[in-house]
């Protein structure tokens, strides 16, 4: 019951535009230090070329949503591949220090 209380919480909040960038600097950062996120495209590809196999991965829709989870894993690994982890934790700190 208190989960949900916590989550109704959440939901009534009021947030405006300025809430954005924090909320994404949290969410890198935290996402950064749970593990080499530079190798989870690589990750779920084999994940996905292994289920495609299956008669589960005979499925347009789950197609669609397999190929878009691994583009935006790709992208965002991309993206923050010139830098190192020091200065991706650096900004996402001062981002979320500036708000």
């Amino acid at each position: 019951m208190y989960l949900i209380f916590s989550i109704m919480q959440k939901e009534n909040q009021k947030t405006s535009h300025h809430d954005v960038m924090p909320s994404v600097a949290n969410f890198v950062s935290d996402l950064w230090l749970e593990g080499d996120f530079k190798e989870q495209p690589l990750y779920l590809q084999e994940i996905f070329e292994l289920l495609l196999d299956t008669e589960y991965g005979n499925d347009f829709d789950l197609r669609q949503k397999m190929f878009s989870c691994l583009r935006t894993s790709r992208n965002l690994a991309e993206t923050l591949s010139p830098f190192t982890n020091k200065q991706i934790i650096k900004a996402c700190s001062s981002v979320v220090k500036t708000t």
